[in-house]
């Protein structure tokens, strides 16, 4: 008898004990399942490339007397490299001599002819000698003018013995050591924009119609995913591997060379139930949602998925859009428990 009673108490505290953690409701955070425009993706290996990626000549001809290291880092105007222009300062010193005296011949002239202008109307000097000494002073003029395009010239060339960056970027290689005689278009260094970017991806002909320009599509880099904006697509494949190029613009500056994956459509987007990837309960043979009743009572559903897009996935089961679907605290949760919901925020 005294067995029994025992069992009857410890029947009663274990009922006790489940109907007060019945009772208990746990609070989760639901988002709502939605009709959402979803295609099935592919990911695709691209590169980053830099829009401003150059090679920067010699524009003269001079023995190179210095030159910045790799990896240096320059600002727009900065100097990349000089190369000696001794032998166009002494050019510049002999055309400016050249100047002063053609400067002098023409004053001469001036003069001759304002001098001969007023004899003429005495008669006084002949009218040959007047039109001689205009033609001279012309003559002289062209010589001037001449003299100063050239030296015009020459300082041009001493301005471009010293190369210079043409916008903000960094030196990654360079091909020509101090001391060495170049000639002009000889390459200097190679000179890269590491913050102005694009992504370079080639796709399939069949996927072509399935993007536009300033659509954006997903990168992952290093399982970090970002948004990036389809620049232009290359209406010609390469070769005959039937590829097309299309260019990205990244939102975030990613270094040149590096390698990314970029998710894009393979089919056309059609109507979905969809919910956000972290509802999904992944257990051994199943995967499962909880959805909240009318009651605040989480009932476990039993789902098959399909296509994704960025954290929503499409379901298939016994969902539809509007209801309530348990996106955090679900792991541990029984079908059946009460619940005490909040909503879920996110960039959807």
């Amino acid at each position: 008898m005294k067995t029994i009673l025992t069992t009857l108490v410890s029947a009663l505290l274990i009922c006790s004990n489940l109907s007060f953690a019945a009772g208990r409701s746990k609070p989760v955070v639901v988002d709502t399942a939605e009709i959402r425009q979803l295609a099935p993706t592919v990911l695709y290996t691209g590169i980053s490339l830099s829009k401003n990626d150059i090679r920067i000549a010699a524009e003269i001809e001079g023995r190179l007397t210095a030159i910045v290291e790799v990896g240096t880092a320059l600002k727009k105007g900065q100097a990349i490299a000089t190369l000696d222009d001794i032998f166009l300062q002494q050019q510049r010193e002999e055309e400016l001599a050249t100047i002063t005296s053609e400067q002098a011949s023409v004053a001469l002239f001036k003069k001759q002819l304002q001098r001969y202008q007023a004899l003429l109307k005495s008669n006084s000097v002949a009218r040959d000698q007047l039109d001689q000494t205009q033609t001279s002073l012309q003559i002289a003029q062209g010589d001037l003018r001449a003299a100063r395009a050239r030296l015009m010239q020459i300082e041009e060339r001493i301005k471009r013995s010293k190369i210079v960056a043409p916008y903000d970027g960094v030196v990654t290689e360079r091909t020509v050591q101090i001391g060495e005689w170049l000639k002009t278009g000889d390459t200097v260094v190679r000179f890269v924009d590491l913050q102005s970017n694009q992504i370079q991806i080639y796709i399939a002909a069949q996927m072509i119609d399935l993007i536009q320009i300033n659509s954006h599509l997903e990168v992952l880099l290093n399982q970090q995913s970002s948004m990036a904006v389809v620049h232009s697509i290359v209406p010609a494949s390469i070769n005959s591997s039937r590829l097309f190029e299309v260019r990205l613009t990244p939102e975030q500056a990613i270094a040149p060379g590096t390698l990314v994956r970029v998710r894009l459509p393979f089919a056309a987007a059609r109507s979905v139930v969809s919910i956000h990837r972290d509802a999904l309960v992944l257990r051994k043979g199943s995967t499962t949602v909880f959805k909240v009743n009318a009651d605040n009572i989480a009932e476990q559903v039993v789902i098959e998925i399909g296509m994704g897009d960025g954290d929503y996935i499409e379901v298939i089961g016994d969902i539809s859009a509007g209801d309530a679907i348990i996106v955090r605290g679900g792991e541990r949760l029984r079908a059946g428990a009460s619940v005490t919901s909040s909503a879920f925020k996110a960039n959807k």
